[in-house]
């Protein structure tokens, strides 16, 4: 089988229905052809997404942890309440007012599982 690849969101929304229609057999009933079309058209849809639906990292410590409040599904108090800070002092980091201290840093590393080498890099 040639390697598959999309070019327009058409093909690309074709290839998601076939994808979906094929799992829903289950693996178990799955020929060995149909196991591998859905592995080439995973793998030119991962490519197809990197390529037209890629979003850039953030670039700073706030852009992190409000990406990692919205992935949490989190309101800001409940975020808050997670790091361990008052709804005051997370919205005065967010909005660039006040510097992060050390266990505001601690707990965006621990409980959100930031790596402690984007923080150094970004406070």
């Amino acid at each position: 089988m040639k390697k598959i690849e999309f070019r327009t969101e058409k093909e690309y929304d074709e290839a998601m229905i076939e994808i979906d229609r094929l799992m829903k057999k289950g693996e178990a009933r799955l020929s060995e052809e149909e196991l591998e079309t859905i592995r080439k058209m995973a793998l030119a849809a991962q490519a197809y997404e990197k390529e037209h639906y890629y979003v850039e990292p953030p670039r700073t410590l706030e852009g992190m942890i409000e990406l990692r409040m919205y992935e949490m599904k989190l309101k800001q108090k409940d975020l808050a309440a997670t790091l361990g800070v008052s709804d005051t002092k997370l919205s005065l980091i967010l909005n660039g007012k006040q510097k992060p201290d050390i266990p505001f840093i601690k707990a965006v590393h621990t409980k959100l599982n930031v790596s402690a080498d984007f923080i150094m890099q970004h406070i």
